[in-house]
């Protein structure tokens, strides 16, 4: 028996004794009052014994740092433990969040647990707007006609020579795509058939210094992987991390199973964690699903704290897990990076090649044939997409990446550098009689004004129709509903709007990334675009330096 389970079933007995002599005092009608108070008093320098002891125990805690871990070190349950739902057998007794907030989009479209290997893709692209941060005209080290190997340098940030943007593929530079103001958009490559890596002459992770796996990383083509917190920028080969963060499952609508991105990349995802341990003073965080179990790749990793995770989307960003396993600060830097960029990196070391392969679900409800197929990174996606659509689907979008927060991309257009998503969509180019005022079509919906909430299994068939237009930012309490952050979102967008710095810096805009936010776009009764906003003030951020 457990101290707190004898603790409940001492003040239940102490509770029964004394209602039954309050009773037989009635019956009776006898002089037991004497009797009632000695067992009040007794239950009462109990309880105190029982207070004083943990205050005790709550001192001691604190005085060794072991209450800065989140752990309850009390001899009384917590309200959190109280209502808290029950977890599963393979969640641990510690590092566990439950988040209360959140909202999960239900939609139709999965993919099963296969990997269709039969699916291959000719051209392949690296894009320098994936890439915040850095010039729009990168300097360019290839030219059309060019043939190149996995690994080999594209082009570098003029602002910083060190940092290459290498291809993902050995081919041919087929085109240098640019856009508006001669901004470079895209650089093709046309894949050979047999592929072939540049040779690396990787460092020794037992003896190298952190400069020297720095130089190497950033020289590679793998240090672009690495995403730099506040402001999701590409990382700094100057700047030393307080932690590096990554997130082992993805709460997004229709996001791809992490398990199965890892399947047969055990060792370089261990080994990718190694190499990033060396790159930090600060630790490793791991975050897990604690909704389903997570792959042994990921609990039986070494060299990372493992923190799980319960709750709703968005509990698989990374920036709610930072949220709520370390907070960034005002002066702090922290990195960020997927599972299958953690692998590439590992694979550097135990290949000694540049690993660009992805696995990638085909989602949404308008592909025939929903499935994950194994590329590499900036694939063409016209290979997966042409004859995968339903003849009975009009007008469809594309997105690389989740409905929430991907890019629409044209059917022959590439896949985003950070993507293992493409989704399909129905346009929703067409107007509804009296909208919402006849919910006749099922649409997901926070609000319970539709009735979605009594079906929260029920599978959407999602569409581009916002149902409403852009209208006056009204405080509705919607965010913080959804958004599982000690930060005041609504107050934080008006405060982007009016250029307010200072507020910007006290509200949290530090913390926050587009993917964070964009639940809170999806609940928004005034249509406001906030990942564009919030874009908008990480840059006028950065102009104050």
């Amino acid at each position: 028996m457990t101290l707190r389970n004898f603790i409940i079933k001492s003040f239940s007995v102490l509770g029964f004794l004394s209602v039954a002599e309050i009773a037989m005092a009635q019956a009776g009608g006898g002089a037991t009052t004497t009797n009632v108070m000695m067992w009040i008093v007794a239950a009462l320098v109990f309880f105190a014994l029982l207070f004083v002891g943990d205050s005790l125990l709550k001192l001691e805690a604190r005085n060794s740092g072991a209450s800065d871990k989140g752990t309850n070190y009390s001899i009384f349950p917590s309200l959190k433990e109280v209502f808290s739902p029950k977890l599963p057998d393979f969640v641990p007794n510690e590092n566990v969040h439950v988040l209360t907030k959140g909202h999960d989009i239900v939609l139709e479209g999965a993919a099963d647990g296969t990997v269709d290997t039969g699916m291959s893709a000719s051209h392949f692209a690296v894009k320098p707007t994936d890439f915040l941060g850095i010039a729009p005209i990168p300097k360019m080290m290839v030219a059309v006609g060019d043939n190149v190997k996995a690994g080999d340098p594209l082009f570098y940030d003029k602002k910083n020579d060190s940092i290459k943007f290498c291809s993902p593929v050995s081919g041919e530079v087929v085109a240098i795509n640019r856009g508006e103001k001669r901004a470079i958009t895209e650089v093709v490559v046309l894949a050979d058939k047999e592929q072939v890596s540049r040779e690396y002459t990787q460092p020794n992770l037992d003896t190298a210094s952190r400069e020297e796996l720095v130089t190497f990383l950033a020289d590679s083509g793998v240090w672009p992987m690495i995403k730099r917190r506040p402001y999701q920028l590409l990382a700094s080969v100057d700047e030393t991390p307080r932690d590096i963060f990554v997130s082992t499952f993805d709460s997004a609508p229709l996001a791809p199973d992490s398990n199965l991105l890892v399947a047969g990349k055990e060792a370089e995802f261990q080994k990718g964690l190694d190499v990033l341990g060396k790159l930090t003073e600060g630790s490793v965080y791991l975050g897990l699903n604690a909704k389903s179990e997570p792959a042994a790749a990921y609990t039986n990793a070494t060299g990372a704290e493992k923190h799980y995770f319960h709750g709703k989307h968005p509990a698989g960003n990374v920036g709610v897990q930072i949220h709520h396993i370390k907070p960034i600060g005002t002066q702090d830097v922290v990195w960020t990076l997927g599972v299958q960029e953690v692998i590439s990196i590992g694979a550097l070391f135990t290949k000694g090649a540049f690993d660009a392969e992805r696995v990638v679900v085909l989602s949404g409800a308008e592909f025939k044939e929903n499935k994950y197929v194994r590329t590499h990174i900036g694939a063409n996606v016209e290979p997966f997409i042409k004859g995968n659509v339903s003849e009975e689907s009009g007008d469809v979008r594309f997105v690389s990446g989740d409905v929430l927060s991907g890019e629409e991309i044209k059917e022959n257009g590439f896949l985003g550098f950070f993507d293992d998503q493409i989704t399909v969509l129905e346009e929703g180019d067409y107007h509804e009689i009296f909208g919402w005022l006849l919910p006749l079509i099922p649409r997901p919906s926070i609000s319970r004004t539709m009735p979605g909430f009594l079906m929260p299994g029920f599978q959407y068939r999602a569409n581009t129709n916002t149902h409403g237009e852009q209208r006056a930012f009204v405080v509705t309490g919607q965010y913080e509903s959804v958004l599982p952050m000690d930060v005041y979102p609504q107050h934080l967008m008006k405060a982007i709007l009016m250029g307010d710095f200072e507020r910007m810096e006290g509200l949290g805009i530090q913390e926050l990334a587009p993917e964070d936010i964009a639940i809170c776009e999806f609940a928004c009764t005034s249509k406001q675009p906030l990942q564009n906003i919030l874009r908008d003030g990480h840059e006028m951020m950065l102009e104050q330096g």
